[in-house]
């Protein structure tokens, strides 16, 4: 928590490979877990038609701002395995915490994301880093 901190905070949902699937803000003097159960509860899970079955996150990797008992509880009986790292453990989760790094910065990239309508242009943002990635991967 930033105490008197102005300004706004990113919160970034992302698959393994870093594309962002849900993004939000909140205000600068919240604390980072708050973030937590809007993110998770806005990723709708996808019907595939074929298989008849909905697809839901299997694990959710967090750093240490995340290990709250009752988040935990939540994320349990939403039946999504928990990797959060422990307060007082030295973790190697390094390379999974560089993925959500590596889009913040992604994100942080498009300079001009305007203060009156930060949401809608880090949406926007998000939607075009998705894009570059699916040129990326058909060309």
């Amino acid at each position: 928590m930033d105490r008197g901190k102005p300004g706004s905070k990113m919160h970034i949902l992302s698959d393994a490979n870093g594309l962002p699937l849900v993004v939000g803000i909140s205000v600068g003097n919240v604390h980072d877990s708050e973030g937590l159960k809007p993110m998770v509860e806005g990723h709708q899970t996808q019907h595939d038609p074929c298989r008849g079955r909905y697809f839901k996150p299997q694990r959710l990797h967090a750093d240490k701002a995340y290990d709250i008992p009752h988040l935990r509880k939540w994320l349990w009986g939403k039946h999504i395995g928990i990797r959060i790292a422990r307060k007082g453990v030295e973790s190697s989760e390094g390379r999974r915490r560089w993925v959500i790094e590596r889009t913040m910065s992604w994100l942080s990239g498009y300079r001009r994301l305007s203060p009156r309508n930060y949401l809608a242009f880090l949406g926007l943002a998000a939607a075009l880093c998705c894009y570059k990635r699916l040129v990326r991967l058909t060309t």
